[in-house]
């Protein structure tokens, strides 16, 4: 019979799986998160050292959750600043704000306190750098006494460092008692912040500890050491209604990565910014 030699015909149904092996590419959605995460907070850390702290609270009130649009600051530094159309005029008409008339102590409007008392503060932080430096060359005593002390700039103001040096400190060991390097520096700077008239901060600072104890004293020691510099500005004519705030630190604040540097053993005396 015809055909009963012909091999049968089998079909193979093969099943075919589209995107297998690899999830389904949901791994290329949670490494795009990633991404986008990561450039959020370089971002982030990017802003944090470009901008200044107005133009952060700036930004910090536009993101806020409870304010969709601050109208008190915007944190720009273009036409207006961000600032002035609503401290000095849209502000006061609601009662909420300051102008320069009727000044707000306020952080939030602080009336006539833009670019000129900026510019104030500036002259006023290089009279004092200037009178420090002209304390230097007199003497070897005077080259002596200004190895002791380094000065900056910062957003809170005019930070005039004193520290001790190896086997010159600024007070007595483990004490509070100050040695005469550090009363020649107060007398100094009694002079040079007369020029001045901003307010004053000071901070004390101590190296760490070698030995681990139960009660350290390094926080009774940075305030007991911070309040006898506030003290020694005091008798060198300084006047008390010019103080801020006196704040010991303890062993917190390093400036050298050995915490045991005597280089860390100083005090910070601060001529504040106006607006501060």
């Amino acid at each position: 019979m015809v055909g009963e030699n012909v091999a049968p015909v089998i079909i193979k149904r093969k099943k075919v799986i589209v995107g297998g092996g690899h999830h389904g590419g949901a791994w290329k959605v949670a490494y795009a998160d990633f991404v986008t995460a990561m450039m959020a907070f370089f971002m982030l850390m990017w802003l944090l050292n470009a901008t200044t702290e107005q133009q952060r609270k700036g930004i910090a009130d536009y993101f806020s959750p409870t304010i969709p649009l601050s109208p008190v600051s915007g944190g720009g530094d273009g036409a207006f600043g961000g600032n002035d159309i609503f401290s000095e005029m849209t502000l006061p008409k609601n009662g909420i704000g300051g102008s320069k008339e009727n000044a707000s102590k306020s952080d939030k409007a602080k009336g006539d306190s833009g670019p000129d008392d900026g510019k104030k503060d500036e002259e006023a932080f290089s009279t004092v750098e200037q009178a420090l430096l002209g304390h230097s060359g007199e003497s070897e005593a005077a080259d002596e006494t200004m190895r002791h002390i380094v000065t900056r700039v910062t957003d809170e103001g005019l930070v005039i460092e004193i520290f001790s040096l190896p086997g010159r400190p600024i007070f007595a060991e483990s004490g509070t008692t100050p040695e005469p390097i550090l009363r020649d520096i107060a007398g100094m700077l009694g002079r040079v912040t007369r020029l001045v008239e901003n307010d004053v901060a000071v901070e004390g600072h101590v190296t760490s500890i070698p030995v681990v104890k139960e009660d350290k004293p390094v926080w009774a020691l940075s305030a007991g050491r911070a309040d006898v510099m506030r003290q020694l500005l005091e008798q060198s004519g300084l006047s008390p209604a010019r103080l801020s705030r006196v704040t010991g630190h303890a062993d917190r604040e390093h400036v050298t990565p050995n915490p045991l540097d005597r280089r860390n053993d100083r005090l910070e005396v601060i001529l504040l910014r106006s607006d501060l």
